[in-house]
């Protein structure tokens, strides 16, 4: 007697009913802020087309009125939400087109500026940051401006602490939706920031100082960067290492280290109960995005990071991609520079990769012997590199082949890194001492992590020359598409031998 057993799990499908919307939302604010009215107008007319298009083709053959409803419904919406975002664009566009600062191209004024992150010291000795303008020539101002200026004064500028300077201003050359380029000259004249602000710059700071009594200097200088996404003291030596292996991303706040945060609070609802536990979270990822300063790309990473937890703990693809869709819409709409922004295309593809793609392999690895936790460091490691390597090939010109070994390798000391660095860096202000006791536990991981991006940035071939631009996003995106379909063609035999078992 025969009998058919499932192996698998039933596994539900995505649900993607926001997704044509928030597709929408990202075309039409990023052509209208590139090309103006007649870009987001024509991304407008081409994701109506595109939705209709594909929902026709997926409801063909059936012709019953619900489909029929749904389709409209769809297209609707779409049109609706672009129309909105296409209107808000123009709006802000046009703002940027006709501020007061156009006046003064050319010129030198004095302005008063709130920088909304840390200075970062640029090659050369140059000190760059982006702010929000305040006053100009003691008139009251305001739209989006980015500052360079030389001396060691603006490099201890913190992040919301208003500046007075003089600058020679200029036209940006790139439209992000900033207003004025500054050249600053002579010395600044520092304000008071925000209570808020100033704990957490002293945070920063003690943590660094910590660091540097408990570490050695490369660690030492390695330890902000991976926890609070202080680069300002990284070597350029380990900046391009980190590059050539595929690592850099570790050194940015992104949405893995706000979903390890919030995770490792999130266990102690063993001991608080889980809606404690909850709102404990919630307060820790509140200060965390405080401490690591709240622009625009740590909002992106806090939100991102809050999807994937939210995919990790529930499981449910269907829960953690309309969340993701939603929260993409949400992002633009509170700060549509965003769509321009290739760190927030690098994060919503590497969560969606994350949501989709990575669960997906997992369960095809694990039904063919692998254990769970490396199939799944695989399936993730793999997925995001995929999908973010055609757009890091379009911005840097190169592509590592030694990425995704190196993430699997350093992938075990990420999470103690983060967590004991984060509890080092909140005892700081508190207890200096425990502070550098905490520190000193996450010297063998930190050493782990530069030893194997030295080890993987020499490798032969390590970082491959490819096309920049829109080329080397097309030919590195078809090989990923290639490499994802063997793949995923490789898996699916490897599945239909294990979906079934014959007794």
């Amino acid at each position: 007697m025969t009998s058919v057993v499932s192996a698998t799990p039933t596994v539900s499908a995505p649900d993607l009913r926001l997704v044509p919307a928030a597709l929408t939302a990202w075309a039409v604010t990023a052509a209208g802020i590139v090309w103006a009215q007649a870009g987001s107008l024509t991304a407008l007319a081409a994701a109506v087309t595109v939705t209709a298009a594909v929902g026709w083709w997926g409801s063909r053959g059936e012709g019953r009125p619900a489909d029929r409803r749904a389709l409209g419904t769809g297209v609707a919406a779409v049109l609706v939400l672009g129309g909105g975002m296409s209107v808000a664009v123009w709006l802000r566009v046009d703002e940027v087109r006709h501020h007061a600062v156009s006046g003064y191209f050319g010129e030198v004024a004095t302005v008063i500026v709130t920088p909304t992150e840390t200075p970062r010291v640029l090659a050369g000795g140059r000190t760059m940051f982006r702010g929000s303008l305040l006053e100009l020539a003691g008139s009251r101002s305001s739209g989006r401006v980015v500052v360079f200026a030389s001396g060691g004064e603006y490099s201890r500028v913190m992040a919301r602490q208003p500046v007075a300077f003089r600058a020679q201003i200029s036209e940006p050359k790139r439209r992000v939706l900033t207003v004025a380029v500054l050249a600053a000259k002579g010395a600044p004249t520092l304000g008071a920031a925000a209570p808020v602000h100033r704990a957490a710059h002293e945070v920063r700071s003690r943590f660094a100082q910590s660091s540097r009594a408990a570490l050695p200097a490369d660690q030492a200088a390695m330890l902000p960067a991976l926890v609070l996404g202080d680069t300002s003291t990284v070597p350029a030596q380990t900046t391009a290492d980190f590059r050539a292996s595929g690592l850099t991303h570790l050194t940015a706040v992104s949405g893995a280290n706000v979903t390890i945060v919030c995770g490792a609070v999130l266990l102690t609802a063993v001991l608080v109960g889980p809606r404690a536990a909850v709102v404990l979270a919630a307060v820790t990822l509140l200060g965390f995005v405080v401490v690591v300063q709240p622009s625009a790309s740590v909002l992106r990473a806090a939100v991102m990071g809050a999807i994937t937890l939210l995919a990790v703990l529930s499981h449910r693809r269907r829960q953690a991609l309309p969340a993701l869709a939603a929260s993409v819409i949400g992002l633009l709409v509170a700060v549509p520079e965003l769509a321009v922004d290739i760190g927030f295309a690098l994060s919503v593809s590497a969560t969606a990769a994350l949501v989709l793609i990575a669960p997906a392999w997992s369960r095809h690895l694990a039904g063919r012997g692998w254990p769970r936790p490396l199939a799944d460091a695989v399936s993730v490691a793999v997925a995001a590199q995929l999908v973010t390597a055609p757009l890091v090939a379009g911005i840097s010109g190169s592509v590592s082949l030694v990425a995704v070994a190196a993430n699997l390798v350093v992938a075990p000391v990420i999470p103690p890194i983060t967590v004991i660095g984060t509890a080092a860096a909140a005892l700081c202000p508190l207890w200096p001492a425990g502070a550098e006791l905490l520190i000193r536990f996450t010297g063998p991981e930190v050493w782990w992590l530069l030893r194997v991006a030295h080890w993987a940035a020499g490798l032969p071939a390590a970082s491959v020359p490819v096309p920049s631009g829109a080329a080397g996003v097309l030919t590195i995106g078809i090989a990923a598409l290639g490499i994802a379909a063997a793949w995923q063609r490789v898996c699916g035999r490897v599945s239909s031998r294990h979906d079934t078992i014959v007794r």
